[in-house]
């Protein structure tokens, strides 16, 4: 088939028929209006699967029809058509396509902003081929091939000012406003209605900036915090948030019956008389009047509750689009029952008025001006013990409502900033004159009493306010049950908790799952009957998500990332913290039980997510707190040296197997136990360190697969540490870049940890010798400590508990590293029950008790128990017998290891006479000293044999290193080490470095 690039074609409508597209698609002709859109290829499984797999997309010139170009491949992503002319990609010198059709910028489409997917934003989602093989499927984010309907996007009024102000204007203000006023008084319930106020409008300040800073997807408040402040935060605030949306469509059904009942009193099946005390002021003097009045039973809210959400069910059911064309409707009866209310105010009092109302009166201004609380009871007439607050603040959320339509809003970076303040700004405007109107209207038995003044004062009738309390009532509840499935299935889609499955709902699908466990919450709620008592606790969940939302904000403020440029200018991190400080202070003003409860619910999810949740990775600002962190106190450590109180080990450990491995394990499985065995209690890193053979460029993805490998078995071995591989033409090569270049500052890898290779002989590795003793001096050369582990296979795990002694063989000064390695394993459970002797190694001449008494001091200075033992041995100057080579009472490995060190040298001669050139090894130019290879031999044989003298029963024996001899045969130096750990089923080598690891100081 003829393919053709970006801006060429193939064949057009003649081969129409004979690529004709699956049934299950469906395709349309795109007019000339029609913006640009995304061409697919068909995804075919057989002979041309890797084609179609690899094609990229396309963009269709308007008036062409979809059905013939739909057998069009595209272009590889580097560019270069199959069969396109040189002209089809003018930027072919950079090797990639123009941006301009990559991303389709001509038009405006589609940008990744969030960062979560792809650089070119199209979403993948896995399909999975015939047998086990994975394919791909490419889909556009925006468009989709053959979709026939376009969604209409929402501005700013209807999709953000509107809602915002529906959820606003609820309930509180019809049934419990007059009452607060009445309780509180005008200035305190100014005090209030301004306190509420402050916090939503920084809250409102706070959202206004995250919201600008990028695209939304669903979940509203939900993806702004789990994107700010982790998944595990945004999932427990999340699932809090949906609790109070579920609580929150309880609440206003059962204001929607409570306002009912009260205007058809016939309806109910009970009732029930409450009577009330207030006190009253008469000429100066305080007099009792007992007043009785007629509440709704707490079964019939119950009764009508539950049919009412069981309607509001079926409607939710019914899809999302029915209840966006029909919830602006609801908000006109709202605000015509305001303007009633306010008429009706201006013009009381009219005849057959209540008693209680005055008409607007300074006097009964004056006397309402202070607070005269009382205590009521609770059927429905609320009891004022601290919870005016909390009865209040109810009537001030819903500025959440914007933000939760994000994806229906033509351009959210503008609409949910201005419409979200405008509807908090002008809603707190009206309660402020709300509390003058209504404090010079009413006595104060009025206001405490008439639980509906508003409605009785409302012109021409009360019925208005009747009408207009249940239309924005029912309103709300269906905004809160279908808002909040919505927000659980987003919370499920994020793949973060796995019990959460069940509530996923795919894009376009409505989540009746989701839907069904809301209506359960809310019927649940219903049954409880007392409006008063739901309330509090959805205050306490929506200040909780307004917390969220502030400390996101000052977070991302604070940290200023580069990825912060917020288009909303207004905001600082003074006020998001002031103003997450209000609503944790609101909370425990409202009541610190329903507070403390909360904050137990959102940290035991908060916990759960931590323990069972999966990893999501979403540039949260904490990983940014981390990374600054990070870097201060990197550069608060300086490169100067580090004191020896605050020395911690960094060890290096350097995964060269020196032998065979089990199957796909990358690291020998020991080395991670031994790499735990050097930190105190789990604290410190581990750099686990491998290196492969070979080219960068062609071997750079094999790096990646083999660090990534590499990284999740040191997580699976529970080591603190992380991965690095380096490709490099030869182990020596790679291990001098690592060891010059690993680390920043001070936090540079001190030690280096590896395998001793005692394979190298009996599976004659040549290069075996040269690479270890290059490793070797090049740890030297960078003043690093260098722990050498013989008997790693029989290293015990933290299960395997050690009886026994820990043996130090102390010949030279190292800084106090072997000591300090003693005393970490004993922090280990394997090693806990040794104790550790030092044999301190002596000349014959040298003060053996004199000595003694000196480390012993020095160890207990260092707050160090151990047994001080020295051990004296014959030097090779001092035995006369060693100057005619080997004796006959030498041990049969001594004599073996002479002789493989001749013939290896013999033979080394040979080749230099014959090729007529010094002696090499390695490339490098070596000189054969027959007198020290002998002394060293010999120092290797009297130290081995003390070792298994005095340490045969030894749990682990450390012993220090001696260093390579300058221009020696790395064969010979490997030779004395064999040697050195000859018979010696577990020892350590160690070498320490110009630095001291402990003092003697407090």
């Amino acid at each position: 088939m003829e393919r053709g690039g970006f801006g060429g074609a193939g064949r057009h409508d003649e081969e129409a028929p004979a690529m004709r597209p699956a049934p299950q698609q469906r395709y349309r002709t795109v007019e000339s209006h029609d913006r640009a859109v995304v061409q697919m290829a068909p995804m075919e499984f057989g002979s041309s699967a890797d084609a179609s797999a690899s094609a990229g997309p396309r963009y269709i010139k308007p008036g062409t029809n979809l059905r013939t170009d739909a057998r069009m491949h595209m272009a590889s992503s580097n560019g270069r058509s199959s069969n396109g002319s040189q002209g089809d990609s003018k930027l072919e010198l950079f090797g990639f396509d123009s941006l301009v059709n990559i991303l389709g910028l001509k038009r405006g489409q589609w940008l990744n902003v969030g960062g979560e997917e792809p650089v070119v934003s199209y979403y993948f989602s896995p399909a999975t081929g015939t047998g086990t093989r994975r394919r791909w499927r490419l889909e556009a984010s925006a468009v989709g091939l053959g979709r026939e309907e376009t969604e209409t996007k929402l501005d700013t009024m209807m999709g953000v000012f509107v809602p915002c102000l529906q959820n606003i204007l609820g309930i509180i203000y019809y049934i419990r406003f007059t009452w607060i006023v009445g309780m509180g008084g005008v200035w305190q319930s100014l005090v209030l209605v301004a306190f509420c106020g402050s916090c939503t409008f920084l809250t409102t300040i706070s959202l206004s900036a995250i919201a600008t800073n990028g695209a939304m997807k669903g979940g509203g408040p939900y993806y702004l915090i789990g994107r700010a402040l982790g998944p595990e935060v945004g999932v427990s605030i999340g699932l809090c948030f949906f609790l109070g949306n579920a609580v929150a469509g309880a609440m206003y059904v059962l204001g929607a019956v409570e306002t009912f009942l009260d205007a058809v009193p016939s309806a109910e099946f009970f009732q029930e008389s409450v009577t009330v005390v207030t006190n009253t002021f008469v000429n100066g003097t305080a007099a009792g009047n007992a007043t009785t009045i007629s509440t709704p039973n707490l079964h019939d809210l119950q009764v009508y509750g539950i049919i009412v959400t069981i309607l509001l069910c079926f409607i939710v059911f019914g899809g999302v689009k029915i209840i966006n064309k029909v919830a602006p409707a609801f908000l006109i009866p709202v605000l015509f029952s305001i303007l009633c209310i306010y008429i009706g105010v201006f013009i009381a009092p009219r005849p057959n008025a209540s008693k209680w109302i005055t008409g607007l009166s300074i006097t009964t201004l004056k006397d309402n001006w202070s607070s005269d609380y009382q205590r009521t009871n609770n059927a429905g007439v609320p009891d004022p013990n601290g919870a005016l607050l909390g009865l209040y603040f109810p009537a001030v959320t819903g500025i959440m409502a914007g933000s939760n339509r994000s994806a229906s809003l033509k351009d959210t970076q503008r609409s949910i900033p201005i419409g979200t303040l405008h509807a908090t700004i002008s809603t707190t405007m009206m309660y402020l004159l709300s509390v003058f109107l209504f404090g010079a209207l009413s006595t104060r038995e009025g206001l405490l009493t008439d639980r509906l003044l508003c409605a009785a004062v409302a012109w021409p009738s009360p019925a208005v306010v009747y009408a207009g309390i249940i239309l924005s009532t029912l309103g709300a509840a269906l905004q809160s049950l279908t808002g909040a499935p919505r927000l659980l299935a987003a919370i499920a889609n994020d793949d973060i908790l796995p019990v959460l499955n069940y509530f996923k709902a795919y894009e376009g699908s409505e989540p009746h799952v989701a839907t069904l466990f809301t209506s359960f919450i809310c019927i649940s709620c219903v049954i409880i009957g007392n409006l008063d008592v739901i309330t509090p606790t959805i205050t306490m969940f929506f200040l909780l998500c307004y917390a969220g939302v502030n400390l996101s904000c000052f977070l991302l403020d604070l940290l200023d990332a580069p990825s912060w440029r917020p288009r909303w200018k207004l905001h600082h991190w003074s006020l998001s913290l002031i103003g997450a400080l209000l609503c944790i202070v609101i909370m425990f003003m409202i009541s610190w039980t329903f507070t403390v409860v909360s904050l137990a619910l959102a940290s035991l999810i908060y916990y759960y997510v931590s323990l069972k949740g999966k990893a999501g990775d979403w540039g949260d600002g904490f990983k940014s707190a981390y990374f600054q962190l990070a870097l201060r106190s990197l550069r608060s450590m300086g490169a100067n040296q580090v004191h020896p109180k605050n020395w911690y080990p960094i060890p290096l450990i350097f995964c060269r197997p020196w032998g065979k491995l089990p199957e796909d394990v990358p690291c020998h499985p020991k080395l991670a136990d031994f790499a735990n065995c050097m930190k105190k209690k789990g604290r410190g890193m581990s750099i686990f360190v491998s290196i492969i053979d070979g080219d960068y460029h062609e071997s750079a993805e094999d790096a990646k697969t083999a660090c990534r490998q590499l990284s999740a078995y040191i997580d699976y071995r529970r080591c603190e540490g992380v991965a690095e591989i380096i490709v490099a033409p030869s182990t020596s090569i790679g291990f001098r870049s690592i060891v010059q270049t690993m680390g920043l500052g001070n936090l540079k890898p001190n030690i280096v940890v590896m395998r001793y290779p005692e394979i190298w002989r009996r599976e004659n590795l040549t290069q075996i010798p040269s690479t270890f003793v290059s490793i070797i001096n090049d740890c030297i050369t960078a003043n690093k400590a260098v722990v050498i582990v013989k008997g790693l296979d029989e290293w015990p795990n933290e299960y395997q508990r050690q009886y026994g002694t820990i043996d130090l063989y102390w010949i030279v000064r190292d800084g106090g590293l072997m000591l300090l390695l003693s005393q970490l394993l004993l922090t280990k459970e394997s090693f806990e029950s040794c104790k550790i002797q030092v044999f301190c190694i002596a000349e014959e001449d040298t003060e053996a008790e004199e000595l003694k008494a000196d480390v012993k001091k020095f160890l207990y200075d260092l707050r160090m128990q151990a047994d001080v033992i020295v051990v004296t041995v014959k030097s090779w100057e001092a035995d006369p017998d060693r100057s005619g080579g080997s004796k006959k009472d030498d041990p049969e490995v001594y004599r073996s290891a002479q002789s493989r060190i001749r013939t290896y040298i013999s033979q080394l001669k040979e080749a230099a006479e014959r090729e007529r050139r010094p002696l090499m090894e390695g490339g490098k130019q070596v000189v054969v000293d027959e007198q020290k290879v002998e002394k060293f031999l010999y120092t290797m044989l009297k130290l081995n044999a003390t070792i298994l003298r005095h340490s045969r029963m030894a749990v682990v024996v450390l012993v220090s290193l001696p260093p390579p001899p300058l221009n020696h045969l790395a064969y010979c130096y490997m030779e004395y080490m064999d040697l050195l750990v000859e018979n010696i089923p577990r020892i350590l080598i160690v070498r320490g470095y110009r630095r001291d690891v402990v003092t003697l100081f407090t």
